[in-house]
Parts: structure tokens; C-alpha cells; sequence
């Protein structure tokens, strides 16, 4: 019980610092060249869960992933202040591990407008300090903004991803907070 209390508390600690950090140094990609279509930033987020939670050794797992984008910006399209976005899949092979690797992926962003953005980027994870940072970078293939060029920063607590890949414990979900730029080129 004590040890879920510690991981409690440095998850809320984390998370803290994590808002502080994006809101004093900003998003952590250089402004590009291009017309910015819509950026949206924190309280921005994305929850994933994990089910059965992640450990160390590889099993299946259903992940599913819920985005939360707002408050957003867009000048291009003023009526634009928020989106979303949901995905679930089954992994078959899928450990703690994995949570610091790169790969690709494809997901839609609905918004508030009604409009469609399909999005597709590579990422990659890096624990920096305390705080696990995953880079999205890509382009919008589909719908609104369609080849525009797709930057997303999640941030958020590492805790329970260092614990589990050193084999002390699972993941269950994780919270992050959420940039995303989407520019013209």
C-alpha cells in the first residue's frame, strides 16, 4: 500500500512538473517555415490504458488511447478551438519495454467543428529526467490540413514505466499532457 502511495504522489509530482515545464519552455520542436494551420497545447492530453497492465515480459494487450485536444488556435479556421481523438488496438506482443521504443502509427482527429484530420506519424520515446517525452512527426494524409505537416509532444510522468522495466511493477495507463502543431509547408 505504501509503495502505491509513494508511485501516487511522484505520478501527481511528475505531472506538476511536467505542466510547469511546457508552460515555461514551451512546446520542444523549433517553429518551422511554414503557416501555422492549429496548434493546440495544455491541459491538452492523452490517457492510454493498458489491459492487462504492461510488465516486463512481452503478452497481449488491448491498448487504448484517448485524446483530448484543447484549448487550439487555428487562424485559417477560427470556429476550431478543440478535437479528439480515439484509438484501441490489440497488440500481441507488447511489454513495459516498448514504451521506450520508435515506431509508426495512424489516428483521426475529429473537431469540434465536425471536421476530420487522419494523421499519419513516427514516433519515439525518451525518458528526460523524471518525465517520459514521445515526438510524433508527420503529416496530415487525409481531411482537414491535408499535407500539412503533423508535430505532437506528449509529456508526462515516467514512474511506473522506469519501475516496470526494472521489474518492480506494471503499467496500468498513463497520462500525459499533449502539444500539437500542425503547419503548411
Amino acid at each position: 500500500m505504501m509503495i502505491k502511495s509513494l508511485r501516487t504522489a511522484a505520478a501527481t509530482l511528475m505531472t506538476a512538473v511536467s505542466a510547469l515545464a511546457l508552460a515555461v519552455l514551451g512546446p520542444v520542436w523549433e517553429a518551422s517555415a511554414g503557416v501555422l494551420d492549429v496548434t493546440c497545447t495544455p491541459p491538452s492530453s492523452q490517457t492510454t490504458t493498458y489491459t492487462p497492465p504492461l510488465t516486463v515480459a512481452p503478452q497481449t494487450v488491448t491498448v487504448s488511447a484517448t485524446a483530448q485536444y484543447g484549448p487550439c488556435v487555428s487562424l485559417s479556421n477560427p470556429a476550431l478551438t478543440s478535437g479528439s481523438s480515439t484509438r484501441t488496438t490489440l497488440d500481441p506482443a507488447l511489454s513495459c519495454l516498448d514504451l521506450l521504443s520508435s515506431g509508426a502509427t495512424t489516428s483521426t482527429i475529429v473537431w469540434n467543428t465536425g471536421q476530420t484530420s487522419t494523421i499519419s506519424v513516427n514516433y519515439t520515446a525518451t525518458i528526460v529526467g523524471a518525465a517520459l517525452v514521445v515526438t510524433f512527426t508527420g503529416t496530415v494524409t487525409s481531411g482537414l490540413f491535408a499535407g500539412s505537416s503533423v508535430v505532437q509532444v506528449l509529456t508526462g510522468p515516467a514512474t511506473d514505466v522506469l519501475l516496470c522495466t526494472l521489474g518492480l511493477g506494471t503499467v496500468p495507463s498513463s497520462y500525459t499532457l499533449a502539444s500539437l502543431e500542425i503547419t503548411s509547408l
